[in-house]
C-alpha cells in the first residue's frame, strides 16, 4: 500500500497535516517525502505545476493537489471505514461551507502576524482573525467536534492550526483561553485522537519558525 501512495510534504505546512490526518484516519500506509520549498524538487514541480506547492498525494502515480480536494479524495476512495464527510447531502454542504471559510479566512490572516511589521495593517489582520475565531467558536456551540458528534472533514481542516494558537498569542498579544475557551478545549479533545497529535506540527518550533521569518524579513 505504501508504494501506491506518496505525500510530497512539508512538515510545517497546516495543509500538509490535513492530508496526514486524514490517511492516519484512513489507516493507510503511505510514503512522506520532505519538500525543501526553497528548491522544490522535479518531482513537486511535474506533479503540481500549476501551483507548485505541497501537499501533493500521488496514488499509483497520479497526483492530486490542494489539501481539502485531497481529503475528499481519500474519503471517497478509501470509504470502507471512518467516513471523514457526513453521509447526507446537506451536512455535507454544510461541512464544506466551513472548511471554505477556514481556508478564506485563518491561514491569510495568521499569515501576515509574522510576515508584516508592526502596524495598522497587522493589527487589522490580529481582529479578523479572532473574529473569525469566535465565529468558528460559535458555530462549535456545546459539540465536541465542529463536526458534531464525531471528528470530521471540518475539524481535520482546522485542527492543524491549533499548533499556531501559541504563535498567535505570542506575536498577537493574544489569550485565546480568554477569548476563545470552548475552540481550545476543542483543540485539546482533538489532540487526544492518535491521528491528529502525531500529524500536526510542534507549537514550539511553529514559534520558532515565524520568528525566523521574522528575522530575515527584518521587522
Amino acid at each position: 500500500m505504501a508504494s501506491e501512495l506518496l505525500l510530497l510534504d512539508f512538515n510545517f505546512s497546516p495543509f500538509a497535516a490535513r492530508v496526514r490526518i486524514a490517511l492516519e484516519e484512513k489507516g493507510l500506509e503511505y510514503e512522506s517525502r520532505e519538500e525543501d520549498l526553497d528548491n522544490k524538487s522535479p518531482l513537486l514541480l511535474e506533479m503540481n505545476p500549476v501551483y507548485k506547492q505541497v501537499p501533493v498525494l500521488i496514488h499509483k502515480g497520479k497526483p492530486i493537489s490542494e489539501s481539502s480536494i485531497i481529503v475528499q479524495y481519500i474519503d471517497e476512495v478509501w470509504n470502507h471505514k471512518s467516513p471523514l464527510l457526513p453521509s447526507d447531502p446537506y451536512e455535507r454542504a454544510h461541512a464544506r461551507f466551513w472548511v471554505d471559510y477556514i481556508d478564506k479566512k485563518i491561514y491569510p490572516c495568521g499569515n501576515k502576524l509574522w510576515n508584516l511589521p508592526k502596524g495598522e495593517a497587522q493589527e487589522a489582520a490580529k481582529e479578523e482573525l479572532m473574529e473569525s475565531f469566535k465565529t468558528l467558536e460559535a458555530e462549535l456551540g456545546d459539540k465536541p467536534y465542529l463536526g458534531g458528534n464525531t471528528f470530521n472533514f471540518v475539524d481535520i481542516t482546522l485542527i492543524p492550526f491549533y499548533s499556531y494558537f501559541h504563535t498567535f498569542e505570542k506575536l498577537g498579544n493574544l489569550n485565546m483561553v480568554k477569548e476563545c475557551p470552548k475552540l481550545v478545549e476543542w483543540g485539546q479533545r482533538c489532540m487526544h485522537k492518535e491521528s491528529v497529535s502525531k500529524s500536526v506540527s510542534d507549537p514550539i518550533a511553529v514559534y520558532e519558525a515565524a520568528l525566523e521569518i521574522i528575522r530575515d524579513l527584518g521587522f
